[in-house]
């Protein structure tokens, strides 16, 4: 596939607003094969270390992983959710999100943010037909970096707040329909319609928060501000945003899955023939990351693109 010509790459503020999925995925090939080098090494450098750790689990210790899982487990069944298996393997999935995350915190707050703020940059050099600069990229984060990080740590207490939020619901409903009386098939039945509920709250309000971490570093506001303003720029684009967050959890949620069964599980064979596979696997997901901020960021300006264009028809 050639680089696209310079013509091809539409300038920011002339992104087609009424696009869709495929169409913003499409758009951000065509930018990273007009600028692949500065995009891999914002991947290589910035991205994939953070990958490494989380793929690895290095910093999560397991034995808080079973401690959590066992305090679920009574917890849900104290308040008469039967302890089966599908139970017992999502609090334990659970348990590991939650570990791994407060672990790797202080690589997300800092190389993750880095990479964030660098593929927005990148990307509007890109429309703005610049080169990367990465002195300039250095004096623009220590401008912006104030900003980002608040409204990261907002981010993150609202995420905390809503998982926490749906956990007490859930022992109240679960609580409720054992009091009532109904049979353990029925309340597993309606558990597991509550959770695909909250799963699609979930991803709305992390299309949210992700849009707001680009609107952070592109405009000069941040924390509560930035989410307000996500929000009203995703309005008729939502369908967009979860189409774009399914992709990447689909893409993320493979190569994780893949580098357990063929680095962690995988139990026959030659393992000192498999080593190889460890840095791609890391470098596969480090790209999957990469492509979901440039869509991300790429999916910012057709939303800012479309909230002009809704204006324009208003007056």
């Amino acid at each position: 596939m050639e680089p696209p010509d310079s013509n091809t790459i539409l300038r920011s503020d002339q992104l087609f607003p009424h696009t869709n999925s495929f169409q913003i995925l499409r758009e951000t090939v065509r930018i990273l094969m007009y600028n692949p080098t500065t995009f891999i090494a914002i991947g290589t450098l910035l991205i994939s270390p953070v990958s490494a750790v989380h793929l690895s689990n290095l910093l999560v210790d397991q034995s808080i992983v079973k401690y959590t899982t066992k305090t679920l487990l009574l917890v849900l069944k104290s308040s008469g959710l039967p302890s089966i298996p599908f139970v017992q393997q999502s609090c334990q999935k659970f348990a590991e999100i939650a570990i791994s995350s407060m672990a790797s915190f202080p690589l997300y707050c800092t190389l993750l943010l880095v990479s964030k703020a660098a593929v927005v940059y990148s990307v509007e050099c890109t429309y703005s037909r610049k080169k990367f600069v990465s002195s300039k990229f250095y004096v623009i984060l220590k401008t912006i970096w104030r900003r980002i990080i608040s409204t990261y740590l907002l981010i993150c207490a609202l995420i905390v707040g809503c998982l926490a939020l749906f956990m007490i619901l859930l022992i109240c409903v679960t609580r409720l329909l054992y009091v009532i009386g109904f049979s353990r098939d029925s309340i597993v039945c309606i558990v597991v319609i509550f959770g695909l509920v909250f799963l699609v709250f979930l991803a709305h309000t992390l299309i949210v928060c992700d849009l707001s971490m680009v609107i952070s570093v592109w405009e000069d506001i941040s924390g509560t501000q930035a989410l307000v303003r996500s929000r009203v720029l995703i309005s008729g684009q939502t369908q967009v945003g979860l189409m774009i967050f399914v992709g990447s959890a689909i893409g993320m949620a493979f190569v994780k899955g893949l580098f357990e069964h063929r680095v962690k599980s995988l139990s026959y064979g030659d393992r000192y023939s498999r080593v190889w596979e460890r840095p791609v696997l890391v470098l596969v997901y480090s790209f999957v990351v990469l492509i979901d901020f440039m869509m991300s960021t790429v999916f910012f300006f057709s939303c800012k693109s479309y909230s002009l264009e809704a204006v324009e028809c208003g007056m």
